[in-house]
C-alpha cells in the first residue's frame, strides 16, 4: 500500500477565499463551525487545508482549531445513534472518543481510525470530599481509568489517526510523563516509532516506565518541560516528525468526547461547574470547544462554568487573569503535581477563550492543600495522582473565598481527576509516612542482589543536553531505521 506524503507548511483552502465568519477568542461571536473542513486560526481566522502538516497559523503565528461544516443531524438522531453504539461489539463503536465520531469527522474512511479503546471512564459521587470542600454534591469524572492511566488517550486516539492519515512514520511530544506514556502506547498500537523528551529527574519512575515499556525512544532532557517543548517545535520539521502535545488541534479534538461522554452519563442535564487541572491548558480548551459546539447543536441544557486550577508554583493562567490581564507572562515552575508542572502553557488563548465564553474562573492552591485533597479523595476510595487534586483543593478555596460572584454550596459540581493514583505513587507513600517535602530529590540503587537477569528487550532511556544539535543525534539513528 502507497502512503500519501503529507502537504507540509502553508497550504489555504480556494485561494484564502474561507474565512472565519467571527472572532473566536470568545464571547457571543465565537463561531464553532466553518463552511469546510480545515485547520482555522483563532486569531484571524483563515483556513487551512486539513491535511497540512502546521502547528500554528501561517499568516500571524497563532493557534490552529480543527473546524468542520455544522452537523445535520437532530439531537435526537445524534443521541440515539451514540446511545445505540454502546451496545455495538465494534471496538469502533464502544470507544468513548470514537463513538461520538459524528463531532469529530476530519477522516475519510473508519479503518483509517485508531482506537484502543479508550474512554468510557467513570463518573464517582465522592461524599467525603463533597464535605472536606463545603458543597452538598460532588463527582469526580475520572480519566485515570483510560488504558494508560490519563486523560491523554482520548486525544492520543485523534493525534496518531491523523498522524497514520498523513503518511507519517514517526510522533514526538515533551511531555511531563502522562503523554508520553499515551505517545508510546498508541504510536505502537498504529506501527510509527514514538519519540518522548522528558525533563531529567522530573518524571515519576511510573510514568517513565511506561513510555520505556511501549518501546519509545525516551529522551531524559538536562531542562525543564518548556525546554523540551521548545527544541521540538525547532527540529521536528526539519526531521519529519509529527507533534502531537496540545499545539496540535487534533489531539485536542479527541480531549472534547470527554464533555460528550459526562454529559450522556449526566443524562444530558449538564453541571453546573465543571473543575479541571491547568497545566499545558489542552484539556480546559478543548473542553471550551465541546461545549461551545453542542450548545450550538441544542445538546446543552446550559452553560457550565469551566473553572481551572493551577498549582501556587505553576501557575502563568492564574497570574495572566489576576495580575497581568494584557499579557501571559510565563514562570519558572515549581510543585509536586508533575503533571502540571508547566510554566508557559501554549494553549492558554484556547483556555482563556474556554473560561471567558462558560463564564467560568481560574484560581490557584499550594502544595499543602494539594496533598491534604489527594488524601481526601482517597478516603472517597478514588485514588489520583497529585495534579488531579488541585480541583478538590480548588473548590474548597472557591467555596470559602467566592469568584466574581459567590460560589453556591448546592451548586452541581463535577471535578475532572485527570490521572491514576497509580502513577506517583511515591507522593502518596511519602504523604501517609509524614515524608513529603516541597521539594526532594530520591535515588534509587541497589544495595544487595543475587543473580542478574538478561535484560534481553530492554529500551534505556538516553540522557541528553538540552540542545537541538544533541537531540538530532539522539533522533537521527532510528529515523534512519524506518528507511
Amino acid at each position: 500500500m502507497v502512503t500519501p506524503t503529507p502537504r507540509v507548511g502553508p497550504a489555504t483552502l480556494n485561494e484564502r477565499q474561507l474565512r472565519a465568519t467571527a472572532t473566536t477568542l470568545g464571547g457571543a461571536g465565537w463561531a464553532p463551525w466553518a463552511p469546510a473542513k480545515g485547520l482555522r486560526c483563532i486569531n484571524c481566522g483563515a483556513l487551512q487545508d486539513l491535511d497540512t502538516v502546521i502547528y500554528r497559523c501561517p499568516e500571524c503565528g497563532d493557534l490552529l482549531d480543527v473546524v468542520y461544516p455544522r452537523p445535520t443531524l437532530t439531537v435526537e438522531q445524534l443521541r440515539r445513534r451514540w446511545r445505540r453504539r454502546r451496545g455495538s461489539l465494534r471496538p469502533i463503536d464502544r470507544s468513548g472518543v470514537w463513538r461520538y465520531r459524528e463531532l469529530l469527522p476530519f477522516w475519510r474512511r473508519l479503518s483509517e481510525l485508531v482506537t484502543y479503546p479508550e474512554g468510557d471512564t467513570p463518573l464517582l459521587d465522592a461524599p467525603r470530599s463533597a464535605a472536606y470542600a463545603g458543597v452538598g454534591r460532588l463527582r469526580f469524572k475520572h480519566l485515570g481509568f483510560s488504558p494508560t492511566g490519563s486523560f491523554k488517550d482520548y486525544g492520543m486516539a485523534t493525534g496518531v489517526t491523523q498522524a497514520r492519515r498523513l503518511g507519517m512514520r514517526a510522533v514526538a511530544c515533551a511531555s511531563t510523563g502522562n503523554t508520553s506514556a499515551s505517545l508510546a502506547a498508541y504510536a505502537s498500537r498504529a506501527g510509527l516509532l514514538a519519540i518522548v523528551l522528558v525533563p531529567e529527574g522530573q518524571i515519576s519512575f511510573g510514568k517513565l516506565s511506561q513510555a520505556l515499556d511501549f518501546g519509545a525512544l525516551t529522551l531524559q532532557l538536562r531542562g525543564d518541560f518548556d525546554d523540551a517543548q521548545s527544541l521540538l517545535m525547532e527540529i521536528a520539521p526539519q526531521l519529519g516528525i509529527y507533534i502531537l502535545n496540545s499545539v496540535n488541534p487534533f489531539r485536542l479534538e479527541g480531549q472534547k468526547s470527554v464533555i460528550l461522554e459526562l454529559l450522556e452519563q449526566c443524562d444530558w442535564q449538564a453541571p453546573d461547574r465543571i473543575v479541571v487541572p491547568g497545566g499545558n491548558l489542552g484539556n480546559s480548551s478543548s473542553y471550551g470547544k465541546a461545549l461551545r459546539e453542542l450548545d450550538d447543536l441544542g445538546l446543552l441544557d446550559k452553560r457550565p462554568h469551566i473553572t481551572i486550577v493551577q498549582a501556587e508554583g505553576a501557575a502563568p493562567l492564574y497570574r495572566y487573569f489576576h495580575d497581568h490581564p494584557d499579557r501571559m507572562v510565563s514562570v519558572h515552575p515549581r510543585t509536586l503535581a508533575t503533571a502540571i508542572k508547566i510554566g508557559s502553557p501554549v494553549s492558554w488563548k484556547k483556555a482563556r477563550r474556554a473560561v471567558d465564553w462558560s463564564d467560568g474562573w481560574c484560581t490557584e492552591v499550594d502544595e499543602q492543600a494539594i496533598a491534604d485533597a489527594k488524601a481526601v479523595i482517597g478516603s472517597d476510595g478514588i485514588g489520583c495522582e497529585p495534579a488531579s487534586a488541585t480541583t478538590l483543593a480548588g473548590i474548597r478555596r472557591l467555596i470559602h473565598e467566592g469568584t466574581d460572584v459567590p460560589v453556591q454550596p448546592d451548586e452541581d459540581v463535577v471535578a475532572i481527576l485527570t490521572g491514576n493514583q497509580l502513577k506517583d505513587p511515591e507522593y502518596t507513600v511519602r504523604y501517609h509516612n509524614g515524608d513529603l517535602w516541597e521539594e526532594f530529590t530520591t535515588q534509587t540503587h541497589v544495595v544487595s542482589h543475587g543473580r542478574q537477569l538478561q535484560c534481553s528487550f530492554a529500551n534505556p532511556p538516553l540522557v541528553v543536553d538540552a540542545t537541538a544539535d544533541a537531540l538530532r543525534r539522539a533522533i537521527e539513528p532510528r529515523l534512519r531505521e524506518l528507511r
